[in-house]
């Protein structure tokens, strides 16, 4: 492992891009922070100052404060629960169209799943950051399923209450102005996109 404290300007950009690709950062914020940062360590340079005299001596550190800064607590949160919302109104409209009910009953199994899946990917999301809509699913639903399936072995399914149909698209709604901002800043970001 590479001593921190003799670390060059291009170890410093690797690690800072790792961290942040890790978050989840969008790659159009990733390139921003790294010109940024690789023009904060160049000035240093040519005053004879090392990377560790920007970025300190913890550069996953360094990394993860100023990803946290793009990307604040509050904003992160209200985008998580956006999402997880969306994830649960696009179940109930595929449930209820493909056993065409106008109405969608739910069991304790079914809290106990979308608890889970809730838990995981607000936490995953504030942890890491933005991965998309897709990618968080992916993780809540692989943690829910194991979790639905001890549920009912031991509790059972019987139905709590019913979710109407037209509860769906309410639900849906929250994460599309989300999802539909992440195509245009990925759109924007992509090489050869005209600004």
């Amino acid at each position: 492992m590479t001593n921190q404290r003799t670390m060059t300007n291009e170890q410093v950009l690797a690690v800072c891009r790792s961290n942040w690709e890790y978050r989840g950062i969008d790659d159009g914020s990733v390139r921003e922070m790294l010109d940024e940062l690789s023009a904060h360590l160049e000035d240093a340079l040519a005053e004879g100052r090392t990377p560790q005299d920007v970025v300190g001596d913890d550069v996953k550190g360094f990394a993860a404060s100023w990803a946290r800064a793009r990307a604040p607590f509050a904003h992160r949160l209200l985008r998580a629960a956006a999402m997880a919302c969306s994830a649960l109104g696009g179940l109930i409209l595929i449930v209820c169209l493909v056993r065409w009910s106008p109405e969608r009953a739910v069991g304790a199994d079914d809290l106990v799943f979308w608890a889970v899946v809730a838990a995981v990917t607000v936490t995953w999301e504030l942890r890491r950051g933005n991965l998309g809509l897709g990618r968080n699913a992916a993780v809540g639903l692989v943690v829910a399923l194991a979790v639905v399936l001890t549920s009912r072995w031991l509790g059972g399914g019987g139905t709590l209450f019913t979710v109407p149909l037209w509860a769906a698209p309410v639900l849906f709604l929250p994460g599309v102005a989300y999802a539909v901002a992440d195509a245009r800043r990925r759109k924007a970001a992509a090489p050869g996109a005209d600004r």
